[in-house]
């Protein structure tokens, strides 16, 4: 039997009661084994077995360890909570419901299951149920917030939006509260037919944040519908200049000019009740918050099952967790006639090249490309992959692809020229890899990678010594925490033969000054970022008998140089 059963409080909605229930990949051994088999497990050994997937963030084995637990064990209240939100963080919202209603005989103030009681009474249309089970879920920072909203959604109509907004403004919080509630007032405000109040609502949303994309979408989704398709377009103009060429705006955009009017970004109090999760999920998957922000996604797919962004988010999540399988299937589910669907496909292919099934991937952007030869983002995705796994011949090709797409250069293309010019410069082409860097520049003044990467290739060469040092100096200044571009400028001193100032940054530098110790740090901490194999060796070999007699800095290290390189290259990714 497992230890003391423990009742889960109120504090189960807190990250950290949340840790065992990590997502990940279904392990081998809960794949091989049926349910039948699993059942024949000792109570305490699918225990354990379900804390180590746990740690493992095996969110799916987790599950079918903690609920073959259960069923060996039913009366353990422990067991009963960490299943529970198991199957929830698994996607598995129904059972999930039958769960929350076993947690509520133990705990009937548990905040987390009536939260999910009341999504399901959403789902079923079942307002003033809803309302009956948020009101007790009210009970911590995020969850209070979730409740508030979610039950303002279920009064969503003509005679009860004004009772919705007044709960909604009299939630206190945090202040990044402030978006969400103003956001989902005006959205419930403009589904009840109140344009007026929601025009006040959209235009405050729009002033704490413009470059918020559902308030931007929302706002110029309402700007339209009044018929003023001018102000619209400003709104999204303005987004288009922060974050250029996101699908959805450029989508609205298109729409708008074609002469349209833009649809309810938000119809139903049910996909209002969705977008409320996805927005907090999504959010708290970007801050920290990966386990909460993994249930309050499924959540919002289980009122949503195809709502693109919060798939996305999804697959988002898995990948920041280093899941990506699971991150392909949830890319999977994004629906073909999406805005949203190519992009989806672009990380879909890249996690099968992090998934060591290069050819796949390659295959798959291939296909998005001849479906569309100018989607330069799927150029740029296939150039990376290549990019990464050193095809450096083969990737300048694609890059000069995309940059036939390309009628005006613009700043935001300056990435394109530096990756070419990195494939250039390692295919050894240098005189077209300078032409490319310089170009990034000329799109980019100042941009510090460029700057770095020029600077050190002309020192290293031996050509434009005072300029290198220069743009290397000016990439320091922007980037001084850098480690790999002040790195830079430690070995362009080295190079130049200044060891006074290569010294203070860099390992072999110090050798050859006779700081022994210092050297052989700065050398571990190189072995611990990482580097390439062959490179590893070599650092190794300095670790354990330093550097040989013959080695001067006119002869700078190629490997370090490369080693260097690759670093930057995936620190730029």
């Amino acid at each position: 039997m497992i230890a003391s059963p423990l009742l889960r409080r109120a504090a189960v909605a807190a990250l950290a009661a949340l840790a065992v229930i990590w997502p990940g990949m279904l392990s081998a051994r809960a794949q091989a084994q049926p349910r039948e088999g699993l059942s024949r497990t000792s109570p305490s050994g699918s225990y354990l077995a379900a804390r180590h997937a746990g740690g493992q963030r095996d969110v799916a084995a987790a599950a079918a360890y903690y609920r073959a637990a259960l069923r060996g064990d039913p009366g353990n209240n422990e067991l009963l909570g960490r299943t529970f939100l198991a199957v929830l963080a698994n996607g598995e919202v129904d059972e999930g419901v039958k769960l929350a209603e076993r947690v509520l005989q133990v705990d009937k103030n548990d905040s987390i299951a009536r939260l999910i009681l009341g999504v399901r009474a959403i789902k079923q249309k079942q307002y003033p149920v809803a309302r009956r089970e948020l009101a007790q879920s009210i009970r911590g920072p995020i969850t209070d917030l979730a409740a508030t909203l979610l039950s303002a959604w279920t009064m969503a109509n003509p005679t009860e939006a004004k009772r919705a907004t007044d709960s909604i403004d009299k939630l206190a919080g945090a202040d990044w509260y402030a978006i969400f509630k103003e956001l989902h007032a005006a959205l419930i405000l403009d589904l009840a037919g109140q344009k007026k109040e929601a025009a006040k609502r959209f235009e405050r949303s729009y002033k704490l944040d413009p470059t918020t994309l559902r308030v931007v979408q929302s706002y110029g989704s309402f700007l339209s519908r009044q018929g003023n398709n001018a102000d619209a377009l400003k709104v999204f103009a303005a987004f288009e200049e922060a974050l250029p060429r996101h699908p959805l705006i450029v989508e609205a955009t298109n729409e708008l000019k074609a002469g349209k009017k833009l649809p309810l970004m938000v119809d139903t109090p049910q996909a209002g009740a969705a977008e409320v999760l996805y927005g907090l999920g999504a959010a708290l998957g970007r801050h920290g918050g990966e386990d909460l922000g993994l249930i309050y996604l499924q959540l919002s797919l289980y009122l949503a099952p195809s709502h693109p962004l919060a798939l996305l988010s999804l697959g988002d999540l898995y990948e920041a967790i280093k899941k990506p399988e699971l991150a392909n299937k949830a890319y999977e589910r994004v629906l073909l006639n999406s805005a949203l669907h190519p992009y989806a496909q672009i990380q879909f292919a890249l996690n099968l090249d992090s998934l060591d099934r290069t050819d796949e991937a390659k295959a798959s952007l291939e296909k998005l490309i001849a479906a569309n030869p100018s989607d330069l983002e799927a150029i740029m995705a296939l150039g990376n992959v290549l990019r990464g796994r050193k095809q450096f011949a083969e990737c300048a090709d694609v890059y000069s692809r995309g940059v036939d797409t390309i009628s005006k250069p613009e700043k935001l293309n300056w990435v394109i020229y530096y990756f070419r010019g990195i494939c250039f410069e390692r295919a050894k082409q240098w005189a077209k890899a300078e032409a490319d860097l310089k170009k990034s520049l000329e799109l980019f003044p100042d941009q510090p990678h460029v700057l770095n990467y020029l600077g050190y290739s002309w020192i290293d060469q031996g050509i434009n010594l005072d300029e290198g040092m220069r743009m290397i100096k000016r990439s320091v200044e922007q980037r001084a925490d850098d480690g790999y571009i002040v790195d830079s400028l430690g070995w362009a001193y080295y190079r130049l033969g200044n060891m006074d100032e290569a010294v203070k940054q860099l390992g072999d530098a110090y050798w050859r000054v006779e700081r022994v110790l210092e050297a052989r740090f700065q050398w571990s901490h190189a072995r611990d970022l990482k580097p390439e194999p062959e490179d590893l060796v070599k650092i190794e070999a300095k670790l354990k008998s330093g550097l040989p007699d013959d080695t001067g800095p006119a002869a700078a290290p190629a490997e370090h140089t490369l080693q260097r390189r690759d670093q930057l290259e995936r620190l730029r990714d």
